[in-house]
């Protein structure tokens, strides 16, 4: 997957988390937690999905690198570069 594909997907999974949410104008930059209105379970869900969807195993210790659409998305490229 490219980088556009990967953020596209993570956009749209936190889509399905938290539909009322508005994820048109995130900024890559900003903290997600922050931007939307995510709880530590609505996290874990996305976390969960990335799973279920990608085969993407997140251990809690990297939680901190998904802070951001931009560190979602370079922590996730060599994990999904052949999904």
């Amino acid at each position: 997957m490219t980088s556009e594909e990967i953020g596209q997907a993570i956009v749209g999974i936190i889509g399905e988390i938290v539909p009322d949410e508005d994820c048109s104008g995130l900024d890559p930059d900003k903290n997600l937690r922050e931007q939307l209105d995510l709880d530590s379970m609505d996290f874990l869900d996305i976390v969960m999905e990335l799973r279920k969807k990608y085969g993407v195993e997140v251990p809690e210790a990297d939680y901190p690198r998904l802070a951001t659409l931009n560190s979602c998305i370079e922590y996730l490229a060599p994990r999904m570069a052949g999904a």
